[in-house]
């Protein structure tokens, strides 16, 4: 179980409702990849189920339900039944409300080109102005309430993070530094990609041939080389600068390649050296793979 599985300030039942168009989509999946179970377009009625539901701490202990104005009963029913709900002091739960700009909503509305559940055959701005008014009430029960007007996907995915956990996080980025050979093949998977086939090559010295670049011998050999200095000095300069914004971005994951011939002397040193050079980095855990170190028999 992950720390924030275990972690007790986070909220368990989580009701998200607001504006049709304002991110409830992109929020839902962001709360099921934070652990949540998650339920769309839930009625009213079933409610009180979901709320059993996590709280009874098995494998759905924790519970996120969208509820919005395509259920017919929500205004006239929700305000009832959700105070009944934040009664039980047992089970922590958060109301989230988002919105958006009218205007924003408009263009959203009119690039998905999908129609407004309160105006299927009347203009759009209708429909949004009718809903507006009728989720003033949920709106003023909210705990918390989120403009998602200027927010990209990665950074309503952070302000959820915060709201259901407690607590500011920090997005955590699993990073690999990959060595690998070109002879064999560039990897699929790099993010990034970098070519070290400019350093002298360990390989054509007979005694540092049979070793790799994780041997002392040859990382001595590529150390003493200036413009290996150089190259480690620049490329360790532009990945302290580059990684911490992936994190800020929300990825989870970024896959750097290093290349060299064979795979085996210069870009798995450079691996390793990086992967030195960048452990401290905020946010990130580096890790080290080297996909042509063993040669095929």
């Amino acid at each position: 179980m992950s720390k924030a599985r275990r972690d007790t300030s986070w909220a368990r039942f989580i009701v998200l409702t607001g504006l049709s168009g304002s991110g409830k989509s992109q929020a839902i999946r962001a709360l099921e990849d934070l652990g949540y179970y998650c339920v769309d377009n839930l009625p009213v009625s079933l409610l009180p189920v979901m709320a059993e539901l996590a709280e009874r701490q098995n494998e759905h202990n924790r519970v996120a339900v969208v509820m919005d104005i395509r259920e017919p009963r929500l205004v006239k029913d929700f305000p009832r039944a959700y105070r009944r709900l934040k009664a039980n002091k047992h089970l922590a739960t958060k109301l989230i409300f988002l919105e958006a700009g009218h205007a924003e909503l408009v263009r959203r509305f009119s690039e998905t080109r999908r129609p407004h559940p309160l105006a299927p055959d009347r203009p759009i701005t209708e429909g949004l102005a009718e809903e507006r008014t009728s989720l003033r009430q949920i709106r003023t029960m909210a705990d918390s309430v989120i403009d998602t007007s200027k927010l990209n996907v990665h950074e309503l995915r952070q302000r959820l993070r915060e709201l259901v956990s407690g607590h500011t996080q920090t997005s955590k980025l699993v990073l690999t530094l990959l060595s690998f050979g070109f002879q064999n093949g560039p990897p699929a998977e790099a993010d990034l990609m970098f070519d070290v086939r400019f350093l002298k090559n360990p390989h054509w010295v007979p005694t540092l041939r049979p070793k790799t670049g994780k041997d002392p011998a040859v990382a001595a050999y590529i150390r003493r080389q200036p413009t290996a200095r150089t190259a480690m000095k620049k490329l360790t300069s532009l990945l302290r600068w580059m990684v911490p914004l992936y994190v800020q971005e929300g990825k989870s994951y970024l896959t750097i390649a290093i290349g060299c011939t064979g795979g085996r002397h210069r870009s798995v040193y450079v691996a390793e050296a990086l992967k030195r050079e960048l452990s401290d980095l905020k946010g990130v855990t580096a890790k080290v793979v080297h996909r042509d170190l063993v040669k095929p028999r």
